[in-house]
């Protein structure tokens, strides 16, 4: 007896050669689609089309095997985009999104609703349908948010914001782009606005302006002029790319905030763009919502249709598969999507290709001592807009990226992507100095104090990044959704939770009074007298200005120890160690403010226009171009310094504060670092800047570990820690999750400006 023919989305007679469907291409896929655009777009049910492969449910037999027969038993579940999934087997076809899901025999007096199974061509060929339930979203999710990045530089994933007709417009920057007339920042035509329109980032909380819009952009193009060789009636991509010259480009680096370095751009065109973008694992990181994961779903979707005139975006990333929804928020437009090759290949695949060099040199072999570079990203496709979905069954919403390929970008825009400009930093930028303070402050032996070393070992890396991670680049990012390393949480998140707390990283040590009972007097100064070291009398030292400076530019650095210093103590008293830790963790980075020379004087950005990027310089790309060998002097020096004797208060805590930012610009002047600044413009000035300043540097950041260490203990001893945990306790590593309750509670660590405190 003959074999009963398989059923199913292949076929049912034993005549039909599936290989013929299995071959289908983009280009049939097209032809397909458009031949059947009227009909599809008339059903009522239908709110979009685009192509890929065949999902299949993870419930259905033939998700686990691709030769398991396909049957239908009793009520099918709506197919969605997050419960089905793509394998080896699936088929080429058209998706077809509907609004609701409905059986057949729902649809028995309403035949012309039903979706077809197949579509055909006039030569014979078909392609299958696979109908996705996608119940659009219309109010927005969140509030559009911007977060905290380094200052001092810019760079892809950093925020851009425009203001066009009374309105403010958020985006994000994708990439440095050149033609024959300048450099330019790539982002969306939405974002950029109309030319001349003034683009800015957000710097310390505050709008600085960054570049011009330029004259030239591309909205829609008919998709024969962006796929040359492909048609379909009247038929737009969105592309939506725009450019804003940059003003300063010294202040600019190729970089991805946190991806890294670029590579070549991945070139898709109607020769080499082929199916196999589906399931494509790619990562970008917004400038609102930070790092985003996701997967190319679908190609050439079709989310609007007007007046027989209908609108494409070139792709869809979703969730990859075991995730909900692509973490993307407004204001992530213009985010440029990477091929994450790393995700696509197993462990040993990516430790060879590494090894190789096929992600880019470990090292820089030019600077003995260089950080190790981080992976070359190779560019897939800029965002411009999304989609929210609701989950069939729940009040929950899945989040979709529309975006278009990177190459035609360029070739539409006649630009090249800038890939080689200040390259020296690490993925995620500007933290080396303070997370290497705290995780060495957490190695100190603290002698006697054998629970407390025990606890801040457990808890090293809540605190801080281990040094491999730092000679990595592997760093945490702006995240308010996701754990970050307690050390540089203050700028990090509160940054952008906490405007209150800007004072608290700095204090112009050595800026004179200009007038009343402290004129010519310094902090520095004034500190020597007890009844000056008070918060009030700081005030009337800032009034002391015309005009007097804003709340936000007051610094209070050392009173922030103080406050943390007690609230450690109050923390064990209570016999809370989580709490204990945060605030420990977030002190790391008040002193390592401390123990940098441009954090505690009024030359923090220079005394000239011309040295504004002299902070940037030396604290972000000097240490991220030399972590490697920054890290090793630190430590050779460390081994051989002594701890400094405990303290007893809070008094005592900004005192010591306040000593060791004497010590530093006594060892390491602001005016000194300006001076080295100055001798090398453009490239090797971070080398010549190293050359001259490392000895110092290396020596005024070991003094903020003994401080910080000395606090830590100081902390523990007055409040007879050692003695009311066990050991088990103290060596217990606390969960992330618990920790970022706490900062994340208002109430812990509460900033304040200074005639608050």
């Amino acid at each position: 007896m003959a074999r009963k023919p398989r059923r199913g989305i292949t076929g049912n007679d034993r005549f039909f050669n599936p290989r013929s469907i299995t071959a289908l291409s983009i280009r049939d896929l097209l032809e397909a689609r458009d031949a059947h655009h009227v009909h599809l777009a008339n059903l009522p049910n239908v709110v979009g089309t685009a192509i890929g492969l065949y999902r299949i449910r993870e419930g259905d037999r033939d998700a686990a095997d691709g030769t398991a027969e396909w049957k239908r038993k009793g009520a099918t579940p709506a197919r969605t985009l997050l419960n089905s999934v793509i394998r080896p087997w699936s088929l080429p076809c058209v998706l077809v999104f509907v609004e609701t899901w409905s059986r057949l025999d729902g649809l028995r007096d309403r035949p012309d609703d039903v979706v077809p199974s197949w579509l055909y061509l006039p030569d014979g060929r078909r392609a299958p349908v696979c109908v996705i339930h996608a119940p659009h979203q219309e109010r927005p999710a969140y509030e559009p948010r911007v977060l905290a990045f380094p200052t001092g530089l810019a760079g892809g994933s950093y925020p851009v914001v425009t203001n066009e007709q009374g309105a403010q417009r958020v985006g994000t920057i994708a990439c440095l782009v050149s033609d024959d007339r300048g450099v330019y920042a790539l982002t969306n035509r939405h974002v950029v606005g109309q030319p001349g329109t003034v683009a800015y980032t957000v710097e310390r909380g505050e709008l600085k302006r960054i570049g011009v819009a330029s004259d030239h952009s591309v909205g829609k193009e008919r998709l024969e002029e962006v796929y040359p060789g492909w048609s379909a009636r009247r038929t737009l991509v969105n592309v939506d790319a725009g450019l804003f010259r940059i003003d300063d480009l010294s202040v600019w680096t190729s970089q991805i905030y946190g991806l890294g370095r670029l590579g070549q751009p991945i070139d898709l065109s109607v020769d080499t763009m082929s199916l196999g973008l589906i399931g494509c694992p790619v990562r970008g990181f917004g400038g609102v919502s930070g790092e985003m994961l996701g997967c190319v779903h679908a190609l050439f979707y079709r989310y609007r249709a007007v007046g027989g005139t209908s609108y494409v975006a070139d792709f869809v990333i979703g969730p990859r598969e075991g995730q909900t929804r692509v973490e993307t928020q407004p204001g992530d437009s213009g985010t440029l999507w990477v091929y994450d090759e790393a995700d696509d290949l197993d462990h040993d695949e990516f430790r060879a290709a590494r090894g190789s060099g096929r992600f880019g040199p470990i090292a820089d072999n030019d600077q003995p001592g260089a950080a190790v570079k981080t992976p070359l990203m190779r560019p897939l496709a800029m965002q411009w807009g999304g989609h929210s979905v609701l989950t069939p069954g729940s009040d929950d919403e899945s989040r979709f990226v529309l975006a278009t390929t990177i190459s035609n970008v360029c070739r539409l825009l006649d630009v090249e992507l800038v890939r080689d400009w200040a390259i020296e930093h690490s993925e995620y930028w500007g933290k080396v100095g303070h997370y290497k303070i705290g995780f060495s402050a957490c190695l100190r032996p603290f002698n006697k104090l054998p629970q407390l070393r025990a606890l801040l070992r457990a808890n090293a890396e809540n605190i801080a990044v281990s040094d491999d991670d730092i000679k990595h680049g592997q760093m945490p990012k702006a995240n308010s959704d996701a754990f970050v390393a307690l050390a540089d949480v203050p700028d990090l998140v509160w940054r952008t939770t906490r405007k209150k707390d800007q004072a608290n990283h700095f204090a112009d040590m050595d800026q004179p009074a200009e007038s009343g009972v402290f004129q010519g007097k310094t902090l520095m100064q004034l500190w020597k007298k007890p009844e000056n070291r008070t918060p009030q009398a700081w005030e009337a030292f800032y009034s002391s200005f015309t005009p007097a400076p804003k709340v936000q530019h007051r610094g209070a650095l050392p009173f922030r120890v103080k406050q943390l210093f007690e609230e450690m103590v109050t923390a064990l008293g209570d016999g809370d160690l989580a709490h204990y830790v945060c605030v420990a963790g977030v002190l790391a980075h008040y002193v390592g403010d401390a123990c940098q020379p441009l954090h505690v004087s009024h030359l923090h950005h220079g005394s000239d226009p011309d040295e504004e990027k002299v902070h940037s310089v030396y604290e972000t790309a000097m240490l991220d171009s030399f972590s490697t060998e920054f890290i090793t002097l630190l430590n050779t020096k460390l081994a051989s310094m002594d701890s400094k004797p405990l303290i007893k208060s809070g008094d005592e805590a900004a005192d010591l504060t306040v000593d060791l930012m004497r010590r530093t610009i006594k060892r390491l002047p602001p005016q000194h670092i300006i001076d080295v600044f100055n001798e090398v413009r453009g490239r090797g000035q971070t080398a010549n800047m190293w050359a001259k300043l490392k000895t110092d540097t290396v020596a005024v950041t070991a003094d903020g570990v003994l401080a910080l260490a000395c606090l830590w203990s100081s902390a523990w001893s007055l409040a007879k820690a050692e003695t009311k945990f066990s050991a088990t306790q103290a060596g217990k590593k606390i969960k992330p999750a618990d920790l970022m309750d706490l900062y994340n509670d208002p109430a812990i660590a509460r900033a304040n400006w200074l005639k608050d405190m």
